[in-house]
């Protein structure tokens, strides 16, 4: 497998679904299952009972996997979602921004 287009730390934008147009930070890529996951969408609330651990119990809300199909990078120069392509730049291989041409990793 090669690069990753999205990775850990990328800032995306989500394309479609209950969250489409919301930006979020990728905490987690699971590339095995073709999802990621983002801090503050896609976010499940679980009905936990009492507990040992958690004696309170209640509902715990936490993001849940998403289809990495539904993201896109947000454009470094404007926010927007960009496709990415692969280049190399000073004999580095870097990822590009497709609308801005700005480069997304150092």
């Amino acid at each position: 497998m090669g690069a990753a287009k999205i990775r850990k730390g990328d800032k995306v934008v989500v394309l479609s679904g209950k969250d489409k147009g919301r930006t979020g930070t990728v905490s987690q890529v699971l590339p095995k299952d073709g999802k990621v996951v983002v801090d503050g969408v896609n976010v499940a609330a679980r009905h936990r009972k009492p507990t040992q651990t958690n004696p309170q119990g209640g509902i715990e809300r936490a993001p849940a996997p998403m289809a990495v199909a539904k993201v896109a990078v947000a454009d470094p120069k404007d926010g927007k979602p960009t496709r990415v392509r692969f280049e190399e730049r000073d004999g580095k291989k870097v990822r590009v921004a497709v609308k801005s041409g700005e480069t997304i990793d150092g």
